[in-house]
């Protein structure tokens, strides 16, 4: 397993909808890629360890809302080679970043829950934080543009 790409993928405040382009699209492409990379964190797949383990490639969806969401992708970007936004909400914010655009009266009705589960005042896309190494669009992610990307990733 030392010559395979060490894979993560990491999910924070979205839908979760390209996560479940992902697991399909394995239906159809895991032969070609099993002798190529190994999941080092992919909850859906299999039970991850808390602690995040170094990585080649970090595939991350959603988008930032709170504290603790932005020290998990600090360390994920740590440990990751490369960093890939997945879909809208980690590429713009949106539609998670909704809260964002509220008005006055809107967000002082909402305060109780950000104050409640410590989200920050903003949400924020991953680029805000962190130096994304490229990004697939969509909601839910574009599959062409993730299979050229796996493509490239396995063939460098």
């Amino acid at each position: 397993m030392a010559n395979k790409l060490k894979i993560g993928w990491f999910s924070f405040t979205c839908c979760e909808d390209s996560t479940i382009i992902f697991t399909e699209l394995l239906n159809t492409h895991w032969k070609n890629w099993k002798n190529q990379i190994e999941f080092v964190h992919v909850k859906v797949l299999k039970k991850s360890p808390e602690i995040i383990p170094e990585m080649d490639i970090a595939f991350v969806e959603g988008a930032i809302a709170g504290d603790r969401q932005e020290q998990k992708l600090k360390d994920i970007r740590q440990k990751a080679k490369k960093l890939v936004a997945i879909g809208s909400c980690a590429v713009v914010g949106s539609p998670s970043n909704q809260r964002n655009f509220f008005n006055r009266s809107q967000l002082d009705e909402i305060r109780p829950i950000l104050e409640r589960f410590k989200y920050k005042e903003k949400v924020l896309k991953l680029s805000d934080i962190v130096k994304v190494d490229d990004v697939v669009n969509g909601c839910p992610m574009n599959e062409a543009v993730f299979l050229q990307i796996m493509d490239k990733l396995l063939n460098t």
